[in-house]
């Protein structure tokens, strides 16, 4: 017999040794009534454990495991051992469960699971962000519901999940996604994606700059080459039509000249990773140098002044604040009227020292004012070329900003003029 039965008959087995033993000294009806008055306390006793171990098991969450008697103490003993394992294991399954959880909000790609019928089992922050979803709120919606591009529901129907789909457009405005859906598990899917909204804005201005490149070199090589063809056709060289054709080609080669230096100087800033040389410029002594170069290149056709109204100077690199400097002077010069003005201010703005160019010049509307620091971006085409821009100034005073911590910023109206402001940090005072 094993210990269990041992234990529980121990106590019955007893009872009736005493039952037997009243009958033989008093009588069969006492021993009787004694037995049947024991026992029925020993199954109220039992009563009263198996009630304490229903209402335990109703909220077993909330109260500790009830203590027993007798062979009861034993099994509450033993459940109370099941239960710490077992919350222990809970414990360590949630704290897994919560270090997964903040791993893949960490994850630079959204992620979202679907079963085989394509509907959400569970999604991390940036996946319902990607694609609209609430974690708790969409649990079990088909994904198609919410995601309604046709190319993505023809994407998941199609089932070719070798390459990613290039989503546009997706629940955000200009927010471009890659998505790839990768099978597991009893067909399951785990749908990743990741914002390629940049990349793609970078792809776009690569094309582009090597479009526009293409397009600023062929339309000076064509002339030059067409002068150079009617000159080696021409016997007599020595006539107006030749020395007008040399011209043409002198300005057409200058031209390509400062296209060839801006990229140049535009490539080191970009491709310069190394500490910048600085040095205490003077900024007052600069700022006359350039304006000097504005009245040269002004050639008395605008009001070309200077408002000094500090005297502070900057630590910087004096060869990339002299460009930076020059290049806003040569644009307010190129696009303001013959007859307008244009003022170069050195001041302090709340500690901050801050260049501005002025100019009464023909403006710039609102929607252009954002790219203007885009490579080859001009507001006039035309008017540029004819001024002999290259449209990269403002991308090189955007990069020598950067190197020196301070801000490009724009104020202009159409028709009314510009003021183009470098605002320096005030730890770079002198």
């Amino acid at each position: 017999m094993s210990e269990f039965w041992s234990r529980v008959l121990l106590l019955p087995a007893g009872l009736a040794v005493l039952a037997l033993v009243l009958w033989a000294l008093i009588g069969a009806t006492f021993a009787l009534l004694v037995f049947s008055l024991a026992l029925m306390i020993l199954l109220g006793l039992y009563l009263r454990q198996m009630s304490a171990l229903d209402r335990w098991l109703a909220d077993s969450e909330a109260s500790p495991v009830p203590e027993g008697r007798g062979i009861w103490e034993d099994t509450f003993a033993a459940l109370n051992q099941v239960v710490k394992h077992h919350r222990k294991t809970e414990a360590q399954l949630t704290s897994a469960l919560g270090h997964l959880e903040q791993a893949t909000a960490a994850l630079p790609e959204g992620v979202v699971i679907l079963d085989e019928t394509d509907r959400i089992e569970w999604c991390n922050p940036l996946g319902g962000q990607h694609f609209g979803l609430d974690a708790r709120r969409d649990l079990g919606q088909q994904i198609t519901y919410l995601a309604r591009q046709p190319e993505f529901v023809q994407y998941l129907s199609q089932r070719r999940f070798a390459e990613p789909l290039i989503l546009r457009g997706s629940r955000q405005d200009e927010l471009t996604l890659s998505v790839k859906l990768i099978p597991y598990g009893d067909n399951k899917r785990l749908m990743i994606s990741r914002d390629i909204t940049q990349f793609e804005r970078l792809e776009t201005m690569r094309r582009d700059f090597v479009a526009n490149v293409s397009h600023e070199l062929r339309t000076p090589l064509t002339v030059v080459n067409g002068f150079v063809e009617t000159l080696l056709d021409m016997k007599d060289r020595n006539n107006e039509m030749t020395q007008r054709g040399l011209q043409l080609m002198g300005e057409q080669t200058e031209r390509m000249t400062h296209l060839v230096d801006d990229l140049l100087t535009l490539s080191k800033l970009e491709s310069d990773s190394s500490l910048m040389q600085e040095e205490a410029v003077d900024v007052l002594k600069l700022i006359q140098s350039v304006h000097e170069e504005g009245q040269e290149l002004s050639a008395g056709q605008h009001q070309v002044s200077v408002e000094l109204e500090s005297r502070v100077g900057l630590t910087g690199n004096l060869g990339e604040l002299r460009s930076a400097f020059s290049n806003l002077v040569t644009n307010a010069i190129r696009y303001t009227p013959a007859g307008g003005s244009i003022v170069l201010s050195w001041a302090e703005v709340g500690g901050d020292p801050v260049f501005s160019v002025r100019d009464s010049g023909i403006g710039i509307a609102p929607q252009h004012i954002p790219r203007l620091t885009e490579r080859f971006y001009r507001v006039d085409r035309s008017r540029s070329r004819e001024t002999g821009g290259t449209g990269l100034g403002l991308a090189i005073v955007k990069h020598i900003a950067n190197r020196h911590q301070a801000q490009l910023e724009v104020v202009s109206a159409e028709g009314k003029g510009s003021t183009f402001s470098l605002v320096f940090p005030e730890q770079r005072r002198v």
